[in-house]
């Protein structure tokens, strides 16, 4: 039976009780390996916890179930570990086309290894696809979205890039951090590989760091299981039971995130001091009409500059409620500076051309009421003088 997306959150591809003791929570496998019952047989399926471990196993497959269109999905410690472990399927001398607006970890990774291990990558405007097409070369392997992107949070027209990877022979790898399987599924656009930070959203409560790699292709999945046993950064037993955990609520969560995010970005809209607002469930967002038409939500997350870095000083050091920090997607609205705390890596020259300035700041909605998050903004711009340089 296909249920719909809010039972798969909870119950995954179907519902299954963890033992003979038919716990409803699904049990921790606490162990690193497991008993044969004689040479070259295990009986359970499972031999080691790098490798493979249940606990883990039922995540993953709730996962496949949720991401529509995969086949599997590999749990790894870090949404890092993720695109890691994505970056392996690349050989010296291939060539990769990247979204030029890319969180700051990826582009670290690419400059500091990737480069380093002989592959070439480009960064481009991949919302437009002339610059994709004019980026392409025979050796192209794959071209590497974020959308919506951060933190400028410009959007990608996936079946437009998936006509064009396909055609070269290479692959598509979409970030679906942001939105979620809830609300977007990239590999029924056009995808071969989904990628989440499952820290942010799919965990959905700043106590879990981990990450995702799904697949729409059996042949893609064997070669990155392999890459997964060998380099080791599979996802602990305690840490699948926690994801598992947040992910019962992600339905309720992601609606309650959208909902508090389209007032908060409103009201940004209206203040004096703020510039100019990045959200793409707001109409004045360029491309609001294309992230309409290939996700069901706008999700939880805003970018905004302000007149000044002094005034960018000042909301950071006012918020009472909401926290300053650098992370996002959890039950707490945060307030991130990108600049200096998820972006120091790229380039000055990129992040000015960008728009990551010292004048721009990220806003993740939380679950809190809508009404005392937007009091804590505005006490924190118009009552809060004494602040510090960070």
């Amino acid at each position: 039976m296909n249920h719909a997306r809010e039972t798969r959150c909870i119950h995954g591809q179907a519902h299954r009780h963890g033992d003979a003791f038919r716990a409803v929570s699904y049990p921790i496998y606490q162990t690193a390996p497991f008993g044969h019952s004689a040479p070259g047989h295990n009986g359970s399926g499972f031999d080691y916890s790098r490798e493979s471990n249940p606990t883990r196993a039922y995540l993953e497959e709730t996962m496949t179930a949720l991401e529509e269109g995969a086949v599997d999905t590999l749990a790894f410690s870090s949404g890092m570990a993720a695109v890691s472990a994505c970056f392996e399927l690349f050989r010296p001398g291939d060539h990769v086309i990247c979204t030029d607006d890319l969180y700051g970890g990826v582009v670290r990774l690419i400059h500091t290894v990737c480069e380093k291990n002989g592959l070439t990558v480009d960064f481009v405007d991949t919302g437009a696809a002339k610059q994709i097409a004019a980026a392409l070369r025979p050796n192209t392997r794959a071209i590497y979205l974020e959308t919506p992107s951060n933190p400028m949070m410009h959007v990608s027209d996936i079946r437009a890039c998936s006509a064009l990877a396909h055609a070269q022979g290479a692959l598509l790898i979409v970030d679906n951090t942001f939105l979620t399987p809830y609300f977007q599924n990239p590999f029924l656009l056009g995808a071969d590989l989904v990628i989440h930070s499952g820290t942010k959203f799919l965990s959905g409560h700043n106590d879990t760091v981990c990450g995702f790699l799904c697949t729409s292709d059996a042949q893609l999945s064997a070669r990155l299981r392999t890459v997964a046993k060998t380099t080791g950064a599979a996802l602990s037993p305690f840490d699948s039971w926690l994801t598992l955990r947040g992910l019962k609520t992600l339905a309720v969560r992601m609606e309650r995130h959208e909902q508090n995010a389209r007032r908060l970005a409103a009201w940004l809209e209206r203040q004096s001091f703020v510039k100019r607002v990045w959200y793409v469930g707001l109409e004045s967002h360029p491309q609001y009409a294309l992230n309409a038409a290939q996700s069901r939500g706008a999700g939880a997350m805003i970018s905004f500059s302000v007149d000044s870095k002094e005034t960018a000083l000042r909301l950071l050091h006012g918020v009472k409620l909401i926290t300053f920090a650098e992370s996002l997607g959890g039950t707490e609205s945060l307030l991130t500076y990108p600049a200096l705390q998820t972006h120091p890596d790229v380039p000055q020259t990129v992040r000015d051309r960008l728009g990551i300035t010292d004048r721009l700041l990220r806003l993740s909605a939380g679950l809190e009421n809508a009404d005392d998050l937007i009091a804590d903004l505005s006490q924190a711009w118009e009552e809060h003088d004494a602040f510090r340089t960070v």
